[in-house]
Formats: structure tokens, C-alpha cells, sequence
């Protein structure tokens, strides 16, 4: 008996280490859509929407929104950089920019792509999205 209970004892122990071992599947990252500046974005009044563009901050390279946003037909929200995975050193991502549309109209919205400085200078490359709100 006492075999018995040493035995169910040590199956159970056995059991629960495998079990803390186990390694979860790994879920999916959903995949973002690159924004293409060629179609015109439309969004609703109210609601927000996302510019969705290659970034590799690890280069030293940012997007910035270059001149001014027409604040009475949309508004900038916020700016986040999502790696792409798996994230490796040198690897690089997306800038995820959020905006809402705040009335009807037509307008653009252009983004420029900065070297590392410390000084003013001019965007490297420049890509500029058309906004309709409805």
C-alpha cells in the first residue's frame, strides 16, 4: 500500500512538471495592411481610421507629419510602431497612425520620412494621403 501511494505520488508530480513545462502555440499577429497613397481613404464623421506605413526606427529613421493637419475635417489621435515578428535586432516594422474624422471634406495628409539628426532638415521621402469624410 505503501508502494502503492509513493507510486500515485510521484505519476502525479511527474504530471504536473510536464504540464508547467508545456509551451503554449503561439497565436497569430494579424497582419496590417501597408496604406497605399494611390487609393483615396474615405472615412465617416466621427469615427477613426489608420495610416498604416513601413517604419525602421532601428535605423535611426522616423515618420512625422509634415505641415498641418486640417483639424476641422480630421484630427490626429496617436502614432505607434509595431515590430514585425519575429522581432530581431535590425528588423523592422510598421508606424500605425491614428486619426479621426471630425466633419465632411476633402483633405491630405502627407508623411515624411527623417534621417537621424540633431539639426533641421528635409524629409528623405515623402508620401501624402487623400482624406474624404462623409
Amino acid at each position: 500500500m505503501k508502494n502503492l501511494l509513493t507510486l500515485l505520488f510521484l505519476t502525479a508530480l511527474i504530471s504536473a512538471c510536464s504540464l508547467a513545462g508545456a509551451t503554449k502555440a503561439p497565436t497569430a499577429v494579424p497582419q496590417l495592411n501597408i496604406s497605399d497613397p494611390a487609393k483615396n481613404l474615405e472615412a465617416t464623421a466621427g469615427n477613426e481610421f489608420k495610416l498604416i506605413i513601413d517604419s525602421n526606427p532601428s535605423t535611426g529613421y522616423h515618420w512625422e507629419i509634415v505641415g498641418e493637419v486640417d483639424e476641422n475635417i480630421v484630427e490626429f489621435i496617436t502614432n505607434d510602431y509595431r515590430a514585425d515578428e519575429p522581432v530581431m535586432p535590425g528588423s523592422g516594422g510598421v508606424d500605425v497612425w491614428v486619426f479621426k474624422a471630425i466633419a465632411a471634406g476633402e483633405t491630405h495628409i502627407t508623411l515624411g520620412y527623417y534621417p537621424p539628426s540633431n539639426d533641421p532638415v528635409e524629409p528623405q521621402q515623402t508620401v501624402t494621403f487623400i482624406v474624404t469624410v462623409k
